[in-house]
């Protein structure tokens, strides 16, 4: 799955042990840029993708993620970890949205100017 938008919030980096060895995590906030109605959704980064990614406050980028829920003590807890995330593409896009839609200019001919003078095809 795909999430476009603008970083908004870096969270601190969280540090800890666990019985596979130490792990590292680090959270942003998104605010989507393709809705009618912006949304913020929390990200995580886990291990090396926090220094692979290295995301700064105010880019445009195009995440892609990972949704995955699990149950703890009678309640349900829900992960939306980030595995890839392209600053190019997202750049791009919103270039493409930002264009407006201005008919383009055709360069006057013979056909369009209605001359029958030449009449030779090119085909």
């Amino acid at each position: 799955m795909e999430i476009r938008g603008k970083v908004i919030d870096l969270l601190d980096e969280k540090r800890g042990q666990g019985k596979n060895g130490e792990w590292k995590k680090r959270d942003f906030v998104l605010e989507t840029t393709t809705d009618q109605y912006p949304k913020k959704v929390c990200i995580s980064m886990w291990g090396d993708k926090i220094d692979q990614f290295a995301l700064k406050v105010g880019e445009d980028v195009n995440v892609s993620i990972n949704l995955e829920s699990r149950e703890f003590n009678g309640k349900w807890y829900t992960d939306v970890r980030a595995w890839k995330v392209d600053k190019n593409a997202a750049v791009a896009g919103n270039a493409a949205q930002a264009m407006p839609n201005t008919p383009m200019e055709v360069p006057a001919n013979d056909f369009a100017s209605g001359s029958d003078d030449n009449n030779d095809l090119p085909f």
